[in-house]
């Protein structure tokens, strides 16, 4: 199947001819369809804090000891899907056509002084007319103006304040002064970028660094990790067959944010915060998302020290230590174990389902925002779980599943804390709870050829699945992500 030129490419890549051959093999047998016992939903599955709950919660993340914490961002890519209207207005407009009136590219060069990145002299004073638009398109997306079609999103100026403009970096910055510095006034951020993305983000750096250190009386200890490409997979043609470029070169792709977990385990910190580089909000919104990411921090620790204290109580395990864990499984964390076939195995089972990461995640209710979701699904070995997953994952022809999809609540905003330690104060290893069955895979396009590329377990989703997981209801403001240009004209975005 592969040639001299074929292993050079892969190996050169970091990956290995096996690697490559079971990715092939996944695409010709599929991914096993998710057994999914329900929706997570408000009483089961998923916690809805009184305001008394709330307050005790991040009181407890205030007081509760942890070995060093970080704000993990995931800021991969180019913003060229934000603007995937825009470059189809502007190649309307260079034919000699016009736009209609409710056009986004219309909607933008109308509203063009209330984006954070106007100016008077970029952009001069909207006129509605064929010509003001094209030039106002082109000014934004391409390298004669802002060039925003092909940089980063982390870099785009997003929120306009009296003394300044915002990047989404910055706003993330100031976010982590504001509840991730830790005793000594430092706050630790990790992003994961695009190499060719390093030095936009550097200089985006460089412009508010010293002057945010000194407002907000903080360190930034900044660092910046690239998804490697060895994690990328190989993509097939619709025959299955290795697709080969015009050049006969394979064809790697990117296999989702999944592969960030290996950046993830590379964190020395124990306590991370996960949060994506869009989903940022003008600082008027600051005190809600700071109490709930104390909120979220809480219930993690209030979860880590309780499941501790069970680890250590089962070193001389009995059988009323067995049932006060079993119910705590069961009704905090949804996880049902099948039968044990003696005691010892009992205990085996309890002390395996306890010993693993913990993570909480925010849910926020369902008003018709795109996302994964939460879910109550059965694993290989029988006990059931809490897991997020993607629209894609809930086998269609499974009527259950269908039913509980349709009966769901919430969704997922991407709002994690996570815990890698285990009791004993170890690190423990990520890459060992992948559920590799928990991919997907999807129909692209290159060189106009249809392709299928293969998704790694996602990272809040299969590489996440064998953690003990706790989802915990967070309100809608703090979600405002931005995944078209046009959403920085909502209220959450504008002064």
């Amino acid at each position: 199947m592969f040639s001299k030129e074929d292993i050079r490419q892969i190996e050169e890549r970091g990956a290995s001819l096996s690697q490559i051959g079971e990715q092939i093999d996944r695409f010709r047998k599929g991914f096993p369809a998710m057994k999914i016992a329900g929706a997570a939903v408000p009483g089961r599955g998923i916690r809805v804090l009184t305001q008394a709950e709330a307050k005790a919660a991040a009181d407890y993340y205030q007081n509760a000891g942890v070995k060093g914490k970080c704000k993990f961002v995931p800021a991969s890519g180019a913003a060229s899907r934000m603007f995937k209207d825009m470059f189809a207005g502007l190649d309307k407009l260079r034919s000699g056509e016009d736009l209609p009136a409710d056009a986004p590219g219309s909607k933008l060069a109308a509203r063009i002084e209330e984006f954070a990145f106007y100016t008077p002299e970029m952009f001069g004073t909207p006129v509605d007319t064929a010509l003001y638009r094209r030039e106002t398109l082109s000014k934004l997306l391409c390298d004669e103006g802002l060039g925003y079609g092909s940089k980063p999103k982390g870099v785009l100026k997003f929120h306009r304040y009296a003394d300044e403009v915002r990047t989404a970096m910055a706003e993330h910055l100031v976010e982590a002064a504001d509840y991730m510095r830790d005793q000594d006034g430092v706050c630790r951020l990790v992003f994961t970028i695009s190499p060719e993305h390093r030095s936009l983000f550097e200089a985006a750096l460089a412009q508010v660094r010293e002057k945010y250190e000194a407002r907000y009386g903080v360190k930034y200890d900044i660092s910046f990790t690239y998804q490697d490409k060895a994690t990328d997979t190989i993509a097939v043609d619709m025959e299955n067959e290795p697709f080969r470029t015009s050049e006969g070169e394979l064809l790697f792709r990117p296999a989702g944010h999944g592969a960030l977990i290996h950046n993830l385990n590379k964190v020395e910190e124990e306590l991370v915060s996960i949060k994506n580089i869009d989903n940022v909000a003008h600082e008027k919104l600051l005190p809600t998302t700071s109490l709930y990411k104390w909120v979220l921090m809480g219930e993690a620790l209030k979860l880590r020290d309780r499941i501790f204290s069970y680890l250590r109580a089962l070193e001389t395990p009995d059988e009323e230590l067995c049932k006060e864990i079993e119910a705590f499984l069961e009704n905090e964390l949804c996880v049902t174990l099948p039968a044990a076939e003696s005691f010892e195995a009992r205990v085996a089972a309890l002390r395996a389902k306890l010993d693993r990461s913990v993570r909480v995640c925010g849910m926020v209710r369902n008003e018709g925002e795109p996302g994964g979701g939460p879910y109550i699904v059965e694993g290989k070995d029988g006990s059931t779980s809490l897991q997020i997953l993607e629209s894609v994952q809930i086998p269609k022809d499974d009527p259950a599943a269908m039913a509980a999809m349709a009966g769901a609540t919430h969704f997922n905003p991407v709002d994690l804390v996570c815990l890698l330690r285990d009791y004993k104060g170890n690190k423990f290893d990520l890459l060992s709870r992948i559920d590799p069955d928990a991919g997907f895979m999807s129909s692209k396009s290159y060189q106009g050829r249809e392709l299928k590329a293969l998704e790694m377990p996602g990272l809040w989703n299969g590489a996440m699945s064998d953690w003990n997981t706790l989802f915990v209801e967070v309100p809608v403001e703090t979600f405002n992500p931005v995944k078209v240009v046009l959403d920085l004209l909502r209220p959450a975005h504008q002064a």
